[in-house]
């Protein structure tokens, strides 16, 4: 009997294929021909054997190149190390799955590499070791078991004679002793970046902080409380095709967390408090301009379904992040700023949305938040609206003010 992970996965491929090809213009007839071509194709028997030939076209590696520059070509790295109790984060000491890159339309084999069995391990760990689950499951009269483990495999495989570096990589000169030194060539840990940033992100914004953060608006005793984490920067790989970066780029939105590296202490830049209005003067569209594109792509897609309404949302929310960002720099300067003449046109609900000196009447006083709450969505529509220009799509109409509103106050922890 197929195990269900894998005839789920089957299942779900045929049904796809299947909403691609019948139509409301297709004959019965020609249904019921292609739901048997679909049974056809879909079986392990036939797909698993196409699938142990495509595995090539993929690389699983640790450490991508293309986070360096996306036309670097480098030998596959998997790095092994030992796992130490010594307080580092790093390769070994993390049970972060490896990250992926090559052609897309062979994705689907990754998926399928990484289903998890009925007996808690992947599909990939079985096949490295040859279980007799595995060869019991690829039985098949169209391959012997290893053919299709070897085929399979060579997601893993690195043919080159030797390990080779690219150009455009960035590289390092690092000294081992006098006059002599190792040219490295750095290369990025990918699931050890997305793997900090789910931390963050869960460390930030997560229900538990949201609830801390709320009981200490109203002055109440939380067990655990919570954190912050200051002076974050966003970096982006890939701009508007982050799936030509790797498979983990692409599921996090081409984003990653930098933390700020001490020492040194870096003279920071002068940062001016808005005069007049926040999001106008400290919000300027263009900055957004990638997550603006990025929404614009999933707003006018063909499909609706809930992968591309999660992953609307997801770059609504990483917007308005950037927004709180943008807030908490303005919250670093010393309180009181807004006392100045310099600000007497900067809205009251601004003042005390941005002024720490406000702090406290934040946390007992929640009339102004509706402002705040409307001006962003306000902006959201019009900077959406600006980045995109003739394209652009209607979504300042009603359908999409509760929409925006709604994300508003989901994210409401973080700007709040």
């Amino acid at each position: 009997m197929l195990d269900p992970a894998m005839q789920t996965f089957l299942d779900e491929r045929k049904e796809s294929w299947l909403k691609k090809k019948i139509t409301s213009k297709t004959t019965e007839d020609e249904e019921v021909s292609f739901r048997s071509e679909a049974n056809e194709l879909f079986s392990l028997a036939t797909w698993l054997p196409d699938a142990a030939k495509r595995a090539k076209q993929l690389s699983l590696v640790s450490h991508p190149a293309k986070f360096s520059h996306p036309s670097a070509k480098t030998t596959p790295i998997i790095a092994v190390t030992d796992k130490k109790i010594d307080g580092f984060i790093r390769t070994g000491n993390t049970t972060e799955s490896l990250d992926v890159f090559g052609n897309a339309a062979a994705m689907d084999v990754y998926k399928f590499l990484s289903l998890v069995l009925a007996d808690g391990q992947t599909l990939l760990a079985h096949l490295e070791q040859g279980t007799d689950v595995i060869q019991s499951q690829f039985s098949l009269p169209t391959a012997t078991y290893t053919e299709l483990a070897e085929g399979l495999l060579a997601i893993k495989a690195n043919d080159a004679v030797k390990t080779s570096t690219s150009d455009i990589v960035k590289q390092v000169y690092f000294p081992v002793a006098d006059n002599k030194y190792h040219l490295l060539s750095i290369l990025t840990p990918s699931s050890l970046m997305f793997s900090l940033k789910k931390q963050i992100n869960n460390l930030r914004f997560s229900e538990e902080t949201k609830n801390a953060r709320e009981a200490k608006r109203n002055h109440e005793f939380h067990e655990k409380g919570f954190s912050e984490i200051y002076n974050l920067s966003v970096i982006g790989f890939g701009g508007t095709k982050p799936q030509n970066i790797s498979v983990l780029n692409n599921q996090n939105g081409g984003t990653a967390y930098l933390l700020e590296s001490l020492p040194p202490i870096l003279k920071k830049r002068g940062l001016n408090p808005p005069k007049k209005n926040f999001f106008s003067e400290r919000l300027k569209p263009k900055d957004f301009q990638t997550s603006f594109d990025d929404l614009h792509k999933q707003l006018s897609s063909d499909t609706n379904n809930i992968h591309v309404r999660n992953k609307r949302d997801w770059v609504i929310k990483n917007i308005i992040y950037e927004v709180a960002d943008r807030l908490w720099q303005i919250r670093y300067l010393d309180p009181g700023w807004s006392a100045s003449d310099r600000y007497q046109n900067l809205p009251t609900a601004q003042k005390i949305w941005l002024d720490q000196k406000f702090k406290d009447m934040r946390h007992q006083q929640t009339d102004w938040q509706d402002d705040i709450k409307k001006a962003l969505a306000r902006w959201l529509t019009n900077s959406y609206t600006t980045t995109q220009g003739d394209k652009a799509l209607s979504i300042g109409d009603d359908r999409y003010k509760p929409h925006f509103a709604r994300l508003i106050e989901e994210c409401e922890a973080a700007l709040l």
